[in-house]
């Protein structure tokens, strides 16, 4: 049974439809990217996830449970965290996380220790008596999730976390992920920066304009959208022939000319069912008495990946 599963769920606001019969399902322990331009579903389907929305038909469930019905046994499961942190800012950072475990109903020597550890866990201990309106947005967004840490959760519902930060803050928030991750924690996470989901998830899901376009492992997307290879060629001279040449080759849909830093570089599109292999192309060069500076294959990466599946419409 999966962990996170979404039948046919549908959210609509008047005439605007924000989710279309969306279908995820999400294992035990995974760590899932959600992906997709602004406006495009990702923030409704956390929100309908983390209890905080109902939807207007089909049905979202964690561990079995279905939201709406069962929410109060699906939030002790779940932990959310938003794209922006509101804190209670006259407190400082133990102050804040104490009070939120006691919200948790947790108390006593119990509160005190699970306090220390999730400082420990999201390295916050050197700033535990640190006023929480004092803290950079990095700091904020691991207080944020050091806070939704204290119940020990099964599922982590983020919403952008590494939304806004410096780079030094994103690498700190995605080794923590990491972290939590190996924990076994479940993991959703919504964000714009596809590299790092690259690294950090095991599955992906493209969502546009509330729809869900793909869903399945990273590998698996890169595939779909490696709709040709690419090759990147620099002859020293006579490019123009040389685009030619390469153009009335069976196998290839397309030879383009770029300039970049004084240089003319060959952008040739490969059909990948043609069988051409990509060593013939330096021997026709070759042997038609062209010298080439460099050659090399362009890799399809989530970014790109991205790009070509999604056409950047919203709701």
């Amino acid at each position: 049974m999966p962990m996170i599963e979404t039948i046919n769920l549908t959210k609509k606001y008047g005439e605007l439809v924000a989710l279309n019969n969306l279908n995820l399902s999400i294992d035990d322990g995974a760590c899932y990217g959600f992906i997709g331009p602004n406006g495009a579903g990702k923030t409704t389907t956390i929100k309908i996830l983390a209890t905080l929305l109902k939807p207007t038909w089909g049905e979202a469930r964690i561990d079995g449970r279905v939201v709406g019905y069962q929410n109060p046994q699906i939030r002790p499961l779940i932990g959310y965290v938003p794209d922006f942190m509101g804190a209670y800012e006259d407190m400082v950072v133990r102050e804040y996380l104490e009070f939120f475990a006691a919200c948790y109903d947790i108390h006593g020597k119990q509160r005190l220790l699970v306090v220390r550890d999730v400082l420990d866990l999201t390295d916050l201990n050197y700033k535990a008596n640190t006023e929480v309106n004092g803290l950079s947005r990095g700091m904020k967004q691991r207080l944020s999730i050091a806070r939704v840490l204290l119940h020990d959760p099964r599922v982590l519902l983020l919403d952008e976390p590494a939304s806004g930060l410096d780079p030094r803050a994103r690498i700190e928030i995605r080794e923590l992920l990491k972290e939590l991750r190996r924990m076994g924690k479940t993991i959703l996470i919504s964000s714009h920066i596809l590299h790092e989901l690259a690294e950090l998830c095991d599955h992906i899901g493209i969502i546009e304009q509330g729809e869900l376009l793909f869903s399945g492992p990273v590998q698996d997307v890169l595939a779909k959208a490696n709709i040709g290879q690419v090759v990147h060629i620099i002859v020293d001279d006579r490019v123009e022939e040389a685009a030619k040449l390469l153009a009335e080759v069976n196998g290839i849909m397309t030879v383009d000319i770029t300039h970049e830093n004084g240089q003319a570089r060959l952008d040739i599109t490969i059909d990948p069912n043609s069988g051409l292999p990509i060593s013939d192309l330096p021997n026709r060069l070759i042997a038609q008495g062209f010298r080439l500076s460099s050659m090399y294959q362009e890799k399809v990466n989530l970014e790109t990946a991205f790009m070509r599946l999604t056409k950047g419409l919203v709701s």
